[in-house]
């Protein structure tokens, strides 16, 4: 009933990061006279939205909460695992055992529908750079502007790290390689579930082997526990040298720890610590 207040709704869920409609049923209207001012810093906050006339428990910085809340019915939200993780991670594996090249990996992962993701991203980001080079690195998950793009870190993340590897001599045109664990972006670039990360790691073991890098690079907290099964957090791993083998590989790999450059713009302090990491790679790749 009232436009302009429905208009500063919108664009305060688009602030807060709500970027996919689960339905095509609007949810009654709630009144709010400050929707349109954020304050700073809250802007990291997860929001679930109310859909289809039912409501799951939301809390904004400006108090709306909904008043009963309720688990969604019939809707893509509650559908977002699907009916056995464990066949989706078969499937997964099915796929994966059978691509012999990247062609045929990327082809099978494209297709792929057993991960929820898929519904709610609008490309599927598969890889950059060049297959034969000595350095892969593999990140967390898409974000917006990779998801939009179609290719792993883009926007200001991608270019701190093209900062980061043109430093030791590495840039994505001639020699390393950039893939991440899911591929596909989780609504709101939330933090990926252990299912959706468990769905997609058959496709990135088989990625890895397909690669053969003399060194693997795990960036971010979220790619370290999911490829080196170490929940120890990301700030006791970096700065040392692991190994990695899956059974697609015949010889294990040296494994170096950085952390993920949205950390780094989020916390510059960190970047010491950072740069000391970026020294280190460098003198491994020497």
């Amino acid at each position: 009933e009232n436009t302009s207040q429905a208009l500063d709704s919108l664009r305060w869920y688009a602030q807060m990061g709500v970027d996919v409609c689960m339905e095509n049923v609007p949810h009654r209207a709630v009144a709010h006279s400050s929707f349109n001012s954020p304050p700073e810093g809250d802007s990291a906050r997860v929001f679930s939205v109310s859909v289809g006339g039912n409501a799951s428990q939301a809390s904004s910085p400006h108090g709306f909460a909904s008043a009963n809340p309720a688990p969604l019915q019939g809707s893509s939200m509650q559908a977002a695992a699907p009916a056995s993780i464990a066949s989706a991670v078969a499937q997964a594996r099915a796929l994966a055992d059978s691509a012999t090249d990247l062609a045929e990996l990327e082809a099978a992962i494209r297709s792929f529908t057993a991960c929820a993701l898929k519904k709610t991203a609008t490309n599927t980001v598969f890889a950059q750079g060049i297959p034969a080079s000595r350095i892969m690195l593999i990140g967390e998950a898409p974000g917006t502007e990779d998801d939009r793009s179609g290719t792993p870190f883009s926007g200001p993340q991608g270019q701190l790290l093209d900062a980061m590897l043109h430093f030791i001599g590495l840039n994505r045109a001639e020699n390393c390689y950039i893939s991440n664990t899911l591929f596909w972006r989780p609504p709101g670039n939330r933090q990926p579930t252990k299912d959706e990360l468990d769905i997609c790691k058959p496709f990135v073991e088989k990625h890895i082997a397909l690669i053969n890098p003399k060194m693997l690079v795990l960036v971010g907290g979220t790619a370290t526990a999911s490829v080196l099964g170490d929940a120890r957090g990301i700030t006791r791993l970096r700065g040392q040298v692991f190994s990695y083998k899956n059974h697609y590989m015949d010889a294990e790999v040296p494994v170096h720890v950085l952390y993920h450059p949205t950390y780094l713009l989020r916390q510059p302090l960190a970047k010491k610590q950072a740069w000391a990491d970026m020294l280190k790679l460098k003198a491994a790749l020497a």
